[in-house]
């Protein structure tokens, strides 16, 4: 997900995001673990987009970037 996506989305809505995505970590984390993990650069991606949702989050709490 591009950055510009994690701003069009609503302050609910990106924590319901959020909250996904970890969720989707936590499971990619526990596939590595026990060797059955079929794409490992996926959790390259996943902690990418962690961390572009937690910037605008802050972003917003800053209020560097408004909300459209």
């Amino acid at each position: 997900m591009d950055i510009k996506e994690f701003r069009e989305l609503s302050p609910k809505e990106l924590d319901e995001k959020l909250a996904s995505l970890r969720q989707k970590l936590f499971e990619l984390s526990r596939q590595r673990a026990v060797g059955q993990i079929e794409h490992p650069d996926e959790l390259h991606y996943v902690r990418k987009d962690i961390a572009k949702a937690e910037t605008v989050k802050r972003e917003r709490a800053l209020h560097l970037h408004e909300a459209k």
